[in-house]
Formats: structure tokens, sequence, C-alpha cells
């Protein structure tokens, strides 16, 4: 299975409960924070959700 890296490169603080908490469903906690996921359509779709706020790496 293909591997996406996901970094937080802006905060949440003002951002809607939902955004925030696909953020700590991703593992994101603290700005810069790298997390390795798995490329499945949920990661994917959580990663969409949240594209404002995230940058994504193969």
């Amino acid at each position: 299975m293909a591997k996406i890296q996901v970094k937080q490169v802006k905060s949440a603080i003002g951002r809607t409960k939902t955004q925030k908490r696909t953020l700590e469903a991703l593992g994101l906690k603290k700005l810069h924070q790298v997390v390795e996921h798995d490329d499945t359509p949920s990661i994917l779709g959580m990663v969409s959700a949240v594209s404002h706020l995230v940058e994504v790496q193969k």
C-alpha cells in the first residue's frame, strides 16, 4: 500500500469543530508535525476536508 506524509502548516485556531476533529483523527496536534498514513480513500477524504491547513507529500 502506498504511503503519504501529511504535515500541518496552518493553525486550527478559529476553525470549525469538524476541522479540528479531522486534524486530530489524522494524528496532527502541533504545527509542522508530520504523520504518515496509508493512501486509502478515507484518509484522502480527511486530507481534502482540511487541505487548506495541511501539506501532502507522497
